[in-house]
């Protein structure tokens, strides 16, 4: 299985920074937390606290709970955790407010450097609408005096950020940390694989190490995912499940533009028809909410314009998760037939859709990579800051690749490129098509304009063909292993 803690020593080394400050200053320090459902958010900071010498309370809201409950609750783990100097100062039991918490909290503080976690804190909002006053009461009069330091973390990416929107009670008061997955290096790391298998490990998990923890040690993905079909109930179905259920609870309008979109609709046009009743295609004035919705607030979709030193249009969605992405595409009807017993058949599923869907998946991937690289001053072009592709409105051509000084629209394109995710090598075949394409992108010389190769399994060109190679370990080398 994957190593029991990998990476995150950024995040750890953040954490431990404010801890810091909180011993030198004497005073209070709060830090938002968010990040998508198994992510690992719960996971990091437990490990944070394990690492440091200092007493802490780890409550977590009980979704559905009522605010008598939930303070409640609170009171028992805080009793039972090595926080309150004195455990009798905390009430055993009543029908106390989480603004009477809050204060039972403060007064029984150590005056050495303490933490105190509140994980799933939307939950808590969504209970009792005082809630944020009262967090920003305790925190202004109280806490922010005391050597604590406070760590919210939710789930609910909208929720987290309206916590400390400008509009809200504890605007300014808390630093905000986004967590994301493991990134390719991370993941190859805590699985034993090579560049190339922990690629295509990273595109099935998405980095989360909630299924990350049951993959066996050096299994590639595809074994991974046959083993996996004998089991229904396997994370590999049941991460994807939970998140589209908790984010998307009814089968609405919303639900069904993601679906659309993770079926491989990935224009408005077809979008607005695989989405629409009998009525119809989803009208536009009804699509274009959901789909700036979708992307902004709820950022379960992500939206790519063609990139050139022209105007381009139209939008490409994708999902944005590459594991809820698989699991809508194949993982959901693999899961049908492994409840019926049939885990050839569920397997068979993956198999057929696999080599598509990961030549997809893995262009967004190729893209984050080299603009880490480009960053880093790893690509002959230092004047390198957008990677994007490009498209017209046939899609005949489509680019994989287009590197250029800004975007959407540049002033230089510096390169174009190809991506060949297969067990075969890019060759004089794959660069000819290559040649044809990159002359219809706008701002794309000949001679001037670089041509780059990403591939699986190497390329098979004469010396000098193109002005850079790529393979999985270049890109897997983009990344801190952590």
């Amino acid at each position: 299985m994957a190593e029991t803690f990998v990476g995150r020593r950024q995040e750890l080394a953040l954490l431990g920074k404010r801890l810091d400050r909180v011993a030198e200053s004497g005073g209070g320090v709060a830090v938002a937390l968010r990040g998508r459902r198994q992510v690992g958010k719960s996971r990091l900071v437990q490990e944070f606290c394990d690492r440091v010498e200092a007493p802490y309370l780890f409550f977590t809201a009980t979704k559905g709970a009522s605010p008598v409950e939930s303070v409640g609750t609170f009171f028992a783990e805080l009793r039972e955790s090595g926080l309150p100097t004195d455990p009798e100062l905390v009430p055993a039991a009543g029908s106390a407010s989480w603004p009477d918490a809050l204060r039972v909290l403060a007064s029984v503080l150590p005056d050495s450097p303490c933490v105190v976690v509140m994980d799933e804190l939307p939950w808590l909002a969504e209970q009792d609408d005082l809630f944020d006053g009262a967090l920003q009461t305790a925190w202004d009069r109280l806490l922010a005096r005391r050597p604590v330091l406070l760590l919210l973390l939710g789930s609910d990416l909208h929720m987290m950020e309206r916590l400390t929107a400008y509009d809200r009670p504890f605007y300014g008061r808390a630093d905000t940390m986004i967590l994301g997955p493991l990134n390719p290096a991370e993941t190859g790391r805590a699985l034993g694989l090579n560049a190339a298998d922990a690629i295509d490990a990273h595109l099935v998990s998405g980095g989360l190490p909630g299924i990350l923890r049951v993959w066996p040690h050096a299994t590639p993905a595809m074994a991974f995912i046959e083993d996996e079909c004998a089991d229904p109930a396997s994370p590999l179905f049941g991460v994807p499940e939970a998140a589209l259920m908790a984010e998307f609870p009814a089968p609405d309008q919303a639900r069904r533009v993601l679906e659309a979109v993770g079926s491989g609709d990935r224009t408005h046009a077809n979008i607005a028809a695989a989405a629409g009743g009998r009525q119809g295609a989803l009208a536009s004035g009804s699509l274009s909410p959901l789909l700036h919705r979708l992307v902004t607030e709820k950022r379960v979709l992500a939206a790519d314009l063609p990139l050139s030193t022209s105007p381009g249009k139209p939008a490409l969605y994708r999902v944005a998760d590459s594991n809820l992405r698989l699991y809508l595409a194949a993982l959901r009807s693999a899961q049908e037939q492994a409840r019926r017993g049939r885990p050839d058949s569920a397997f068979d599923v993956v198999r057929r859709r696999w080599s598509a869907w990961r030549g997809r998946a893995v262009e967004p991937l190729v893209r984050e990579s080299l603009e880490l690289a480009a960053i880093a001053g790893d690509l002959p072009w230092p004047d390198t800051e957008a990677i994007g592709g490009w498209w017209n409105r046939r899609f005949d051509p489509e680019v994989d690749l287009v590197g250029a000084d800004r975007s959407p629209v540049a002033r230089t394109l510096h390169f174009a490129g190809s991506v060949k995710w297969l067990d075969s090598a890019f060759d004089p075949h794959d660069l000819a098509a290559l040649a044809r394409a990159v002359r219809e992108v706008p701002g794309f010389v000949p001679g001037a304009t670089g041509l780059v190769v990403v591939s699986r399994s190497g390329a098979a060109l004469p010396p000098g063909a193109v002005d850079l190679v790529r393979s999985p370990a270049d890109l897997v080398a983009a990344w801190p292993a952590g």
